[in-house]
């Protein structure tokens, strides 16, 4: 009798879960971020014509709208993030 096939497994291949995850954090951060600005930078826009005095008030007015909200568009992209890889939903965290 001849003995079975070895179970060949298929090689091992590098999942990159830190390196993506670090690159999801940073994108839904900027997204939530400027999601938290774009207000005060549309309110801007409509009051004032095209100009260095618009330039100059988009500055402050996206200055004062971010103060204080970085940190929740952190915790809100580090939360999407993490609901992402555990419900599978994020391109490269799904399991096969």
């Amino acid at each position: 009798m001849s003995s079975p096939a070895p179970n060949r497994r298929p090689p091992a291949m590098p999942r990159p879960f830190f390196t993506l995850a670090i690159v999801y954090i940073f994108g839904f951060f900027f997204v939530y971020a400027l999601a938290l600005v774009a207000p005060a930078l549309l309110e801007v826009m409509r009051e004032l014509p095209p100009g260095p005095e618009q330039q100059a008030a988009a500055e402050r007015a996206a200055f004062e709208a971010a103060s204080g909200k970085i940190g929740l568009a952190f915790v809100l992209s580090l939360a999407t993030v993490v609901l992402g890889v555990w419900s599978q939903k994020l391109p490269g965290f799904r399991t096969p």
